[in-house]
């Protein structure tokens, strides 16, 4: 499906969302702990400046409930204000879009760990509706890396050591979709209902052995879809973000460029069609969940299915992460930990020394073990 030209940006890069501190001038930061602002550098605070001080009450905060028709915002020219730019640099490695802020030149992809050279280009965007705001802090995160670190058996000494050293973790706001759906879904298929014969067999002997009667059925189901998220980041593997869940996606509070202070953000490298598409296979694989128990029996067979899509919406949110990247052997190995529950997932090397010596030792076990055993039979 054709787009027309995205109209110019109404917004400036990320420098932009540089909040200096009223007092000394130094950059101020977002603060979990306290859901506003604070100065590193002399310690004063601030409440987050589109909210005030109200928004910390709970159940005071504004909820997000504005999303985007997918077919409208396809078919036509998208507000000016559902567009922003970002100054990013693309990492050679893993391909993830990170925002820089000004000063910032050179750093580390926080994904994997290779150094990434500002780029003075700027990428166009669907700007967020939402964000989750970080409820863990840095050292927070730490402790949970360490813990499941802590945990991992025949990993190398030097990731121990990784994991008592005083490396720091990156704060990045990660993209996702999330899509809501109406479906009809008319269907037909068989019912397979098992029952038992007893067949006689040789000698007079006799079995029972079941059987599965099958009658035809047709029927429909519907299904609302709600908030169905879609990483929206080629820089983590899948498997790591979805064993990050649950999120309390009624926490999203509407997207603020203060909450990103002191924080990184990645562009998405999932489109939104791309995304859709991700969105759409997940819808199937419920819808044929909803079919087999709506036809019941001990067996399903679905013949044929035709669905119905309406009212598809969609936001574009960022979602909280602390992200550590270690390389080992000239491969990164990334930890992730959810931002808002402190879930830990990541990916681990293997020590070989570790498990050769635990191979030895359970051989001298078991071969000390069948000793004893021979000493005493004798």
């Amino acid at each position: 499906m054709t787009r027309p030209p995205v109209p110019p940006a109404t917004r400036t890069p990320t420098e932009e969302f540089r909040f200096p501190c009223r007092h000394c001038g130094s950059d101020m930061r977002f603060n979990p702990d306290t859901a506003g602002l604070s100065c590193d550098h002399c310690g004063s605070t601030e409440d987050l400046p589109s909210l005030g001080p109200w928004a910390k009450a709970a159940g005071n905060w504004t909820s997000v409930s504005r999303e985007h028709d997918i077919r409208q915002f396809l078919t036509t020219q998208e507000a000016a204000e559902d567009i922003e730019e970002t100054r990013v640099t693309v990492c050679s490695s893993c391909a993830a879009q990170v925002t820089l802020d000004g000063a910032t030149h050179a750093k580390e992809c926080p994904y994997c760990a290779t150094p990434l050279v500002a780029d003075t280009g700027t990428h166009r965007h669907i700007k967020p509706q939402g964000l989750l705001l970080f409820t863990l802090d840095q050292d927070a995160a730490l402790a949970s890396m360490r813990d499941w670190l802590g945990r991992l058996w025949f990993a190398p000494h030097k990731l121990q050591s990784y994991a008592r050293g005083g490396r720091r973790m990156q704060g990045i706001y990660t993209p996702f979709w999330t899509f809501d759906a109406a479906t009809k879904t008319r269907y037909s298929g068989l019912r397979g209902r098992n029952y038992f014969v007893t067949v006689q067999l040789a000698g007079g002997k006799s079995r029972r052995e079941q059987r599965t009667d099958w009658r035809p059925v047709s029927g429909h189901v519907t299904r609302r879809f709600n908030d169905i998220l879609i990483l929206g980041s080629k820089a983590l593997p899948k498997w790591i973000v979805d064993n990050l869940q649950p999120w309390d996606l009624r926490a999203l509070r509407p997207y603020q460029p203060e909450a990103l202070s002191g924080f990184q953000a990645e562009g998405y490298t999932v489109s939104l069609l791309d995304g859709y598409e991700d969105a759409k296979i997940h819808m199937d694989q419920q819808i044929k969940q909803d079919i087999r128990r709506d036809i019941g029996g001990d067996h399903q067979r679905i013949s044929k299915r035709y669905t119905q899509v309406d009212d598809v919406t969609f936001k574009h949110i960022l979602l909280p992460l602390w992200v550590a990247a270690y390389k080992y052997k000239g491969r990164s190995y990334r930890f992730v930990v959810n931002g808002q529950t402190g879930n830990v997932q990541g990916e681990r090397p293997w020590s070989v020394p570790k498990i050769l010596a635990a191979v030895i030792l359970g051989l001298v076990v078991i071969a000390g073990a069948a000793y004893l055993v021979n000493v005493a039979d004798m």
